[in-house]
């Protein structure tokens, strides 16, 4: 918990209790189905939650703001951004449904009330969202195209409506037919450990 609350101090009595939680209730999943390395586990706040958070330092979601989390897996970056943002809505889906049905169970043990979840193929869903957030899912091109379709028109916050993910790496192949209007924040601007010094959050503005 050191982690997020060095870069996340201002945090509530409840969310500090939600994500608290969060280790003993990934150890116990990782054990039965395994949404996150075994070897990585014990790096759960550093590796996973505080890189799901560095999301919310590019944005502050608008309260009825809604967010598709696209290929959730066991619920990474959706469960630490509906605690840190619990008047925005977020749905969590994954063509894995094991992998759904822990970041479901995980939400509800921590009583999130803006989650829901869906063991579905993104392609198959219709609803639209103000923005669409991933974790190393796929290449920036494909996610952009499969995503297109269920981002809102409706603007409720600073950053216009669109396509929020999390990249490692070399990543300039991926960004080049955005190049344009794609914004790119380097992790080592936002947080010291080195963990983060190749890893970024890329946004694509999209309507």
């Amino acid at each position: 918990m050191e982690e997020i609350l060095k870069y996340f101090p201002s945090l509530t009595d409840r969310q500090k209790e939600q994500f608290a939680a969060l280790y003993d209730l990934y150890f116990d999943w990782n054990s039965k189905i395994n949404v996150i390395s075994r070897k990585d586990i014990e790096n759960l706040y550093l590796h996973h939650i505080l890189h799901s958070l560095a999301i919310a330092k590019v944005i502050q979601f608008r309260p009825g703001t809604s967010v598709m989390d696209f290929g959730c897996g066991g619920g990474l970056p959706g469960i630490p951004l509906a605690i840190m943002f619990p008047e925005t809505k977020f749905h969590l889906v994954d063509s894995i449904g094991k992998k759904v049905r822990v970041a479901g169970e995980i939400a509800a043990a921590i009583g999130l009330t803006n989650v829901k979840t869906s063991h579905s193929r993104v392609q198959d869903i219709k609803e639209k969202y103000n923005f669409v957030v991933s974790r190393a899912v796929m290449l920036l091109p494909e996610l952009v195209k499969i995503c297109s379709k269920n981002i809102d028109k409706e603007q409720k916050n600073s950053l216009p409506n669109g396509v929020i993910c999390l990249k490692g790496g070399n990543i300039e192949g991926e960004i080049q037919p955005f190049r344009k209007y794609v914004e790119c924040t380097e992790l080592s601007t936002l947080f010291d450990e080195e963990f983060f010094k190749d890893k970024k959050v890329v946004y694509v503005p999209i309507g």
